[in-house]
C-alpha cells in the first residue's frame, strides 16, 4: 500500500482569484491582453467544494502513475463525497493508508492501482477498511523543489 502524508488545509473566507482567459491553448501561452480575459476564477471554489470536509495529502510511491498521480503530488480529498465505482479514493486498509481506484466488478469491490507493477486488492467483508474520501484534484509540481520547500515552511 502507498504511504500518504496529511497536509493541513486552512479554510479562508477570502477568495483566491486568478484571471481566467477565454482563449484556449494547445501549445502556447494565453495572451495577457484584457480583451481575452473572461473573468476571475476562485481556486478555492474548485479545490475546496466542501471546505470543512476537504484535506490535502502528499503522495509517496508510484502505484497510481497511470492516473498521473506521482510521488510528491498533492491530492485534494473530499470526505463529503460518497465514493463510487471508478473513483480514486483514499482508504485505510488494516491500519495502512493508501490511494487507489475503487472498482466494482459484479458484486466484488476492488482497490486497484494504476500501475501494472502493483496488484489489485479485493475488498472482503472481513476487511478492516475505511474510505477517507474521494480524490477530486491532483496538484503536480512542474518546477522541482517549489512544492517541497513550501510544505517544509509549514513545519
Amino acid at each position: 500500500m502507498s504511504n500518504v502524508e496529511l497536509i493541513p488545509v486552512i479554510t479562508t473566507e477570502t477568495p483566491f482569484l486568478l484571471p481566467l482567459f477565454s482563449c484556449t491553448v494547445t501549445a502556447g501561452f494565453p495572451s495577457p491582453a484584457t480583451d481575452h480575459l473572461e473573468g476571475l476564477f476562485d481556486l478555492n471554489r474548485l479545490l475546496l467544494r466542501h471546505p470543512d470536509a476537504t484535506y490535502l495529502l502528499r503522495v509517496s510511491g508510484e502505484s497510481m502513475a497511470g492516473a498521473e498521480i506521482h510521488a510528491g503530488d498533492l491530492l485534494a480529498v473530499d470526505k463529503h463525497m460518497e465514493a463510487d465505482h471508478n473513483h480514486i479514493v483514499v482508504a485505510v486498509v488494516h491500519g495502512e493508508c493508501t490511494v487507489k481506484r475503487l472498482v466494482r466488478d459484479g458484486t466484488t469491490w476492488w482497490l486497484k492501482p494504476e500501475n501494472p507493477a502493483f496488484k489489485p486488492y479485493e475488498i472482503t467483508d472481513t476487511d478492516e477498511l475505511r474510505i477517507w474520501g474521494v480524490v477530486t484534484h491532483v496538484v503536480h509540481e512542474l518546477i522541482p523543489g517549489k512544492l517541497t520547500a513550501l510544505l517544509q515552511s509549514l513545519d
